[in-house]
């Protein structure tokens, strides 16, 4: 009876919302359930699982971002890199509410907007982007942000939830299609792969399995690693 009560609820809960608010609430009921602390332990498998590497050498005197990054240090992991940023649409917020949290995970924070990431120009050595890139409002523009602040030869890293349909929170529908045609249209893929959502459990746990038997169009994972093309007349 609860959990009925909970779903009738849920949909106008978040209609009272906007989409930041409603992220940040998300965030703010894992911090209560974890016990007033955010867990990143898990962060450092499944990032070498995506990039394909035993340990974190690749990532050695380089600059390595996390787009979509969240509030948990995800990039905490990481030892040896020159640089460690975390971009987020809502590093304010998170500032405000976790600063105690934040300030334990050795990254810089970089707040962007819905249409810029204030990076400057091919700055970026190593992009990682975590289930993410449903969560922006302008798939295409925010696309050419994160082509953008990647170095010639430079690696993006990440996992892309497909085949959900859009809510508030989540307004992109991402299929392998579309992101072939869009971040990933002029990069080089290096790896493509893609693995089924459980029913139940750890999200990620069919991909850590090496599970790569995706149910065809219904909701799965790809996770990609691809690099950034050097200028033809170079």
């Amino acid at each position: 009876m609860l959990e009925l009560f909970k779903s009738i609820l849920r949909k106008p809960y978040y209609f009272f919302f906007s989409k930041h608010e409603a992220e940040l609430n998300y965030w703010r009921a894992c911090y209560r359930k974890e016990g007033n602390t955010l867990d990143n332990s898990f962060y450092k498998p499944l990032m070498l699982a995506i990039a394909q590497e035993k340990n974190e050498d690749f990532a050695y005197d380089k600059v390595v971002a996390d787009f979509g990054c969240g509030p948990r240090g995800t990039l905490s992991w990481l030892r040896g890199a020159r640089q460690k940023i975390g971009i987020d649409v809502l590093v304010q917020e998170y500032q405000e509410c976790f600063p105690d949290l934040l300030s334990t995970h050795n990254m810089t924070y970089v707040a962007c907007s819905e249409t810029r990431i204030p990076l400057p120009d091919e700055s970026v050595d190593i992009l990682f982007t975590i289930n993410a890139l449903d969560h922006v409002q302008n798939l295409k523009i925010m696309c050419h942000e994160l082509l953008r602040i990647l170095k010639p030869q430079a690696l993006l890293i990440g996992s892309f939830n497909l085949n959900e349909a859009p809510r508030k929170t989540e307004p992109q529908c991402l299929t392998e299609s579309l992101l072939r045609n869009t971040l990933f249209r002029d990069l080089k893929i290096i790896s493509w792969r893609v693995s089924q959502v459980p029913k139940q459990g750890y999200r990620f746990q069919p991909f850590l399995d090496n599970d790569l038997t995706p149910p065809e169009g219904k909701v799965a994972t790809l996770w990609a690693k691809a690099t950034k093309s050097l200028p033809q007349n170079s």
